[in-house]
């Protein structure tokens, strides 16, 4: 089966059955969540049988996607699910802020060093500016969740945080190409 095929219904399979029945449902975020978690589950059980390993970000979220949504269902409350990308993104900038101290280097050198050369500058400027964005979309979705409406906030998470987040990483081509070392 076609690997990119896969990761790309792995990813985003999840959030479509979201929508679907988020929406079907008379926008009822409780009965949406549980199709999503099982759905998250499914699609870490397909990564973890065709790569025979657990990409940490997606185990991460799949993680937090079971706690904070089985949170919201059991007590009735969705403000659990709603600070969930807040979390998830504090979790990333703080690794980021964090690591470098663990490791001695930029932490992000340490995700991506496999598929990006740069000098320790570039690694440096790339990692705190993926920190910064990190803080940034966890004050964004507070900010939102906070001021409007549960529809509002569906939308502005998948059609919002995520285009934030593409277009921020086409943002750094240009410093990728300053700092990168040619071999």
């Amino acid at each position: 089966m076609n690997k990119s095929f896969v990761k790309f219904v792995t990813d985003f399979g999840p959030l479509a059955i979201f929508l679907y029945i988020y929406y079907s449902s008379g926008k009822d975020i409780k009965v949406a969540l549980v199709p999503f978690i099982v759905a998250t589950i499914i699609a870490l059980l397909i990564n973890w049988f065709f790569e025979k390993k657990l990409p940490m970000v997606p185990l991460v979220g799949g993680i937090l996607i079971t706690f904070f949504g089985g949170l919201t269902i059991y007590f009735n409350n969705p403000i659990f699910i709603y600070i969930k990308p807040t979390i998830i993104n504090i979790l990333f900038a703080l690794t980021l802020l964090f690591g470098k101290h663990f490791t001695n280097e930029p932490i992000l050198k340490k995700l991506l060093g496999n598929t990006l050369n740069l000098t320790q500058e570039g690694w440096r400027i790339l990692n705190n500016r993926w920190m910064y964005l990190f803080f940034l979309l966890a004050l964004l979705n507070e900010i939102v969740w906070r001021t409007q409406s549960e529809e509002f906030w569906v939308n502005f998470k998948v059609w919002g945080l995520l285009p934030i987040t593409f277009i921020f990483a086409a943002f750094q081509v240009g410093l990728i190409n300053k700092y990168k070392v040619n071999e």
